[in-house]
């Protein structure tokens, strides 16, 4: 039985017509495919609507009560679109996550994905050409619904495509695919004919908003072919998948920035041994998220230690920091709002050197202060004031031959 899993975002469901759209790209699926499986999100905007009405209700709405409230514009989604499928004389039916079951943690409004019935799902497709399944959620062992977070449909996608013999998964979106770098900023950009999954991690991790960061874990660790592309036009679309030969020949394939960074400071700390751990426990505990970290040579028994959080976790950062400051002492906590990172990613650097001097020399070139760096295997990271981030990416994806067709 060769099976298609295509998943389908909330621009792609919004109205009769967008879903005639949706139709097409089914209708097409079966052609080449025994049996899909349609993801669907909720109709775009609805998410918003019920959370403002949770808010509307009840100041601190309960987590698993808005859960369950959410879920309710993915069964829109499917129960609407199952009927256009029928309507067409489809063999169909719409499945909510609890009946397959999906199964979930506890974790509400961002549950993880703990398995998934397959049995079920091949005995269903037997019986229909198509199941339409309600993304973004899940059902824990006790039988309450959970939702995985923003963009968690492509993870539903993504999942039961790996339960299913990792077949293969199309990714429905307003784009056409990956590219290079964010168009809106820099014209240069290209469409990449493939990406590996450890780049589209690393794009994902560092805010390229294509593809929900965890489908592309997903992805990877159950080798998913995952093909990325627009509800609205014929173009193949970008495809995600294992690494070979020809993506390690790139040095770099794509730059990608981060706006919502914010850097901490404390002064004067003791250096002594405990005192990373005193600064980045608590943190942990709290679950902020600490990305860049510097720690300055010692000078007269003290130094400076510097980190990047999200902007939305600068405020509890802060408070942390203080309690920690009248601890163990720190002459002064500094932070700024007022910066971004830009970072060079290509599962060539693997086998290249000289990646990171060329993006260092053509920033300097244009006078832009380097503030922090990080590094791993294939990427760079660059921290900079944010004013600068879109001319960074301008000259780092020329710097890189980004802008070229590669034969």
């Amino acid at each position: 039985m060769k099976i298609l899993v295509q998943k389908f975002g909330g621009t792609s469901v919004a109205d009769l017509d967008a879903m005639k759209h949706v139709l097409g790209k089914v209708q097409k699926g079966l052609a080449t495919h025994d049996k899909v499986i349609v993801v669907l999100s909720a109709r775009a905007g609805d998410t918003n609507k019920l959370l403002a009405l949770a808010q509307q209700w009840s100041a601190a709405p309960d987590k698993a009560e808005s859960d369950c409230l959410v879920s309710t514009g993915e069964q829109v989604s499917i129960a609407l679109f199952t009927m256009l499928l029928k309507d067409n004389g489809i063999s169909a039916r719409s499945l909510l996550s609890w009946q397959i079951p999906i199964q979930t943690n506890d974790d509400f409004g961002n549950a993880r994905i703990l398995d998934i019935d397959r049995d079920t799902l091949y005995k269903l497709l037997e019986s229909y050409d198509v199941l339409t399944v309600a993304g973004f959620q899940g059902v824990t062992q006790d039988k309450r619904i959970t939702t995985l977070g923003r963009g968690g449909s492509d993870t539903s996608a993504v999942a039961l495509a790996a339960a299913l013999d990792s077949c293969e998964c199309e990714i429905y979106t307003d784009v056409d695919g990956v590219y290079t770098t964010d168009p809106n900023i820099c014209s240069a950009a290209r469409k990449m004919d493939c990406v590996s999954y450890e780049e589209m991690l690393e794009l994902a991790s560092m805010g390229a908003k294509v593809l929900h960061i965890r489908s592309v874990e997903f992805a990877k660790k159950y080798k998913v072919p995952v093909r990325v592309r627009s509800t609205f036009s014929d173009d193949p679309g970008t495809l995600v998948t294992k690494e070979d030969a020809s993506m390690e020949a790139v040095l770099v394939s794509g730059i990608a920035y981060d706006k919502d960074q914010a850097r901490v400071t404390l002064r004067d700390l003791p250096d002594i041994p405990g005192t990373a751990a005193a600064v980045f426990g608590p943190l942990s505990e709290k679950g902020v998220l600490v990305d860049m970290i510097i720690q300055n040579t010692s000078q007269d028994g003290h130094t400076d230690i510097t980190f990047t959080v999200s902007r939305r976790d600068l405020p509890k950062t802060l408070e942390i920091m203080q309690s920690i400051s009248e601890k163990i002492g720190a002459s002064e906590i500094l932070h700024d709002v007022n910066v971004a990172k830009v970072s060079a990613i290509g599962v060539g650097m693997r086998n290249h050197s000289g990646v990171a001097a060329r993006a260092f020399t053509a920033l300097t070139q244009e006078g832009i202060n380097i503030l922090m760096i990080s590094t791993s295997e294939i990427k760079i990271t660059i921290l900079i004031q944010e004013k600068y981030v879109e001319l960074a990416v301008r000259i780092l994806h020329d710097t890189f031959g980004l802008d070229w067709d590669i034969a």
